[in-house]
């Protein structure tokens, strides 16, 4: 096991995907999304629009009409339906326990696509049925509840007293990449061990989980091609959605109370500063 990677801006500005004259915007990566439910329809509208302000070519939305119609309303890019997706982002914003037959059809049918996944909130527990690239992006309760699964006993207080420790076991246990979310955020692959700088403390209000779910989505999306020829590691994409994530948090907050929409708003301002930083 290789030794933990303290993850910088200059890391950070290795996996951005910028855009070429030639680029249409299929080429510049398309996301599909499964999130948000009439329980929580917030959650589909900020996942969508942190997914967008990330970079994103194209998003499509797989939901309930109720939720499409609050994300038209604040991203009418979005398109709703079938057609081509290069990464999936699932979960965010969906009760596990009361996935409807045909969202969980939607949800089986994406994770056997092959394509690349991230699998946040009501999705995690469908890791094990992944066919292609996966990212999951626990919370210390979320993690420890996963883990049960396999009779692995924690807690989320146990968890929280080593995360690199846990992040580990579920990223053997699972064969995916861990972002584990916390203060201090790690990511934990079979290849790739990283630690992130510690972000606001007025970050964990509700909702930024999801802003940070889009922002991984975006990414994986706008470099699927090069996941899959294995030229980018999901390691390397979760830790840099992580460094935007607080970055743009850094810039919403000043020092002072932030909400998940504000976070939202500032992210294509921190990868403009990621991307001209010197450090």
């Amino acid at each position: 096991m290789s030794e933990w990677k303290l993850w910088s801006a200059q890391d950070a500005r290795q996996i951005f995907a910028i855009p070429l004259p030639q680029d249409d915007k299929y080429s510049r990566g398309v996301l599909g999304t499964i999130t948000g439910s009439r329980q929580y329809p917030g959650a589909g509208v900020l996942t969508c629009w942190a997914a967008m302000e990330t970079g994103l070519g194209l998003l499509r939305y797989f939901g309930p009409g109720y939720v499409e119609k609050l994300i038209l309303a604040k991203c009418p890019e979005v398109v709703f339906g079938g057609g081509r997706v290069g990464a999936w982002l699932i979960g965010s914003g969906i009760d596990a326990n009361s996935i409807s037959r045909r969202r969980r059809r939607e949800i089986n049918q994406a994770c056997k696509s092959g394509e690349p996944l991230c699998l946040d909130a009501g999705a995690l527990s469908f890791a094990v049925q992944s066919a292609g690239p996966t990212i999951i992006t626990p919370h210390y309760r979320e993690l420890a509840g996963l883990l049960g699964t396999r009779n692995i006993s924690t807690s989320s207080g146990e968890i929280s007293q080593d995360p690199k420790k846990w992040a580990v076991v579920a990223s053997q246990e699972f064969a995916v990449t861990v972002l584990l979310k916390g203060n201090s955020s790690v990511v934990a692959s079979p290849d790739d061990l990283i630690e992130l700088p510690a972000s606001t403390p007025w970050l964990s209000t509700a909702g930024t989980g999801d802003v940070l779910a889009g922002i991984v989505g975006a990414l994986m999306a706008t470099n699927s091609g090069k996941i899959v020829r294995n030229e980018i590691s999901l390691a390397a994409i979760a830790a840099s959605a992580i460094f935007i994530h607080s970055r743009a948090a850094g810039i919403a907050s000043a020092s002072g109370p932030i909400t998940a929409s504000r976070v939202a708003r500032n992210i294509s301002l921190a990868i403009s500063e990621i991307l001209n930083s010197t450090h």
